[in-house]
């Protein structure tokens, strides 16, 4: 067992990881429940499937691979059919990076590295491995040599057929192609990777999902298309008949998707403006429409001003996951038995732990990243130690108001603290210091975000932290910025953010690309906007020039 086997004090983890990680979240998951503590505190990412829930790939902190569970038709990849309630190490995975693993229901599994090279293992009665033969793989093995050397940065897979999408945009299936889900133009089985070259050949893909024998793609510019099997309308393009080729949902015509997912006979949709559409199969509720008819196109569900950020669905199931703006985590459908026809409100904080508790089987709907949880009774405390006038031993003031913090914590999280509070800064006797160049909304959550790992600002006042991330080099606070900013875009507002942008700098970052694109795609809607108005006259024609010469006044 070696790595997998050490307690936490041996291991070399960052403070910031030892504040984040939560061993109790994977008891969630009952095949987790007979974990010893130890083992369960070693895990980074986890990924499980099978017919019960009852098989799972195990990531540890120090990228070793384990598996865990009933290894039906090999699907661990141990090189044999033993069941394994105690965890075995993956050899042929162990430092490689995984990045993103899919699992079919045979179950086959395929697993990504961040080389983006692909591995298969498991059932291959039709070829969904990948490998050119029909036979169970027992050891993971690389299909790189069949994808002509691209790299891939994503998998998915349906019942018994697999996709891979490309660093370039490009999509390769395989397997299954009984209802055309491969969409190579017939129904024949697909032994190794194809691109599929028919109407998205040529296109730039940004994310695919599989349901059970249906296969979606979705475009650079929000466009979706569908393939394979149709027969409860889960390709949304209005009708029952199955397609060979891929199809665009034109009824999503006028909004630019940026999320699909698919269940077992459903799929969801996100749009940039944060709205949920479903259609497919309903006969649980899993539409969220408030009733169990099926829909052949697409449906808005749950029309409120609260905007979606995230959707959640699995092929291996008929439960749907939404998480808004504010971190509610909605559920709806098939739930333990229980058919839920609208989205309700759960307690939890994040989508995965719907599929943990209330999907069946409770199997992942991504790779669940165990750093994406929040922090246990230690983090609680130090976050509430945050501007405590009674502990702190510094204070910083900014706009002529105070936050108060602790010099130890703020070293131990911030390089640019470590190194003011070092024998030869004048700051480093100080017990108050004066900020001027931020505002105090912006540095207060800048302090915050050190205890607690989390941001609260609007998205015009995360662009002025996003400018701080980067100065102070704070890549995980400019992530979580970008992110505020991307998810809170809209018509009314993407002129003023895209203002604050520019002020910030922030243009070029992965925000202001976003805030651009945005309003390139909604350029009649955002130019009729008071915030576009009240644009300064030199960023409003740099604006314009700059659509311009991205192609938005072309006839």
């Amino acid at each position: 067992m070696e790595s997998i086997e050490r307690s936490v004090s041996s291991m070399s983890l960052r403070t910031s990881e030892l504040l984040v990680r939560h061993q109790t979240d994977l008891s969630r998951w009952p095949i987790f429940s007979i974990l010893r503590e130890d083992i369960l505190n070693s895990i980074k990412k986890i990924c499980v499937y099978g017919s019960s829930g009852n098989e799972a790939i195990i990531v540890t902190i120090e990228d070793d691979i384990y598996a865990i569970g009933s290894n039906c038709s090999s699907c661990l990849g141990l090189g044999d059919t033993h069941s394994s309630f105690e965890p075995r190490k993956i050899e042929a995975l162990c430092r490689k990076g995984i990045v993103d693993i899919a699992f079919g229901s045979g179950p086959h599994v395929l697993a990504v590295t961040s080389d983006g090279d692909v591995y298969s293992w498991g059932h291959n009665g039709y070829c969904q491995l990948g490998n050119g033969t029909s036979n169970q793989g027992l050891h993971p093995a690389s299909i790189s040599q069949h994808l002509g050397g691209r790299r891939v940065i994503q998998v998915s897979c349906g019942s018994h057929h697999s996709l891979a999408l490309t660093k370039e945009g490009e999509v390769y299936a395989w397997g299954q192609n009984n209802c055309g889900q491969v969409g190579t133009g017939t129904t024949a089985n697909q032994p190794t990777p194809r691109k599929i070259s028919a109407v998205i050949g040529g296109r730039n893909v940004v994310s695919v999902c599989c349901g059970q024998t249906s296969s979606l793609a979705l475009m650079d510019n929000g466009e979706v298309y569908g393939w394979g099997y149709n027969g409860n309308g889960q390709l949304g393009l209005g009708n029952n008949v199955n397609q060979p080729n891929p199809c665009r949902i034109h009824s999503l015509q006028g909004v630019i998707v940026s999320q699909i997912v698919c269940g077992y006979a459903h799929t969801l949709a996100l749009t940039d403006e944060g709205s949920l559409y479903a259609w497919g199969a309903n006969s649980y509720g899993q539409l969220g429409t408030g009733n169990k008819a099926n829909l052949v196109s697409p449906s808005r569900v749950m029309q409120s001003e609260e905007r979606f950020v995230e959707v959640a669905a699995t092929h291996y199931s008929h439960v749907s996951a939404a998480m808004t703006q504010t971190g509610k985590v909605l559920m709806w459908g098939q739930c333990r038995g229980q058919s839920i026809t609208t989205p309700t409100i759960t307690r939890f904080s994040i989508t995965d732990d719907v599929f943990a508790t209330f999907s069946t089987p409770p199997v992942t709907w991504r790779m669940y990243c165990i750093d994406q949880v929040k922090g246990a009774r230690v983090a609680e405390s130090i976050a509430t130690s945050f501007d405590d006038p009674e502990t702190c031993d510094l204070k910083f003031i900014v706009e002529n108001q105070e936050i108060h913090v602790h010099k130890a914590l703020l070293k131990i999280r911030c390089e640019h603290f470590r190194s003011m509070f070092q024998s030869y800064w004048n700051e480093h006797e100080k017990d108050s210091i004066e900020i001027v160049q931020y505002p105090f909304a912006v540095y207060r959550a800048f302090l915050q975000y050190l205890y607690t790992d989390n941001v609260e600002l609007k998205p015009e006042e995360a662009i002025g932290l996003l400018d701080l991330a980067n100065a102070y080099c704070e890549m995980p606070l400019k992530r979580k910025c970008e992110q505020i900013i991307c998810q809170g875009i809209s018509v009314d507002n993407v002129a003023m953010l895209y203002a604050a942008a520019i002020k910030f700098e922030a243009k070029v970052s992965r925000s202001g690309r976003v805030l651009f694109r945005f309003a390139l795609n909604h350029l009649t809607a955002v130019t009729q906007t008071e915030a576009f108005s009240k644009l300064d006259g030199d960023v409003m024609m740099a604006f314009i020039r700059k659509a311009g010469t991205a192609g938005a006044f072309k006839y």
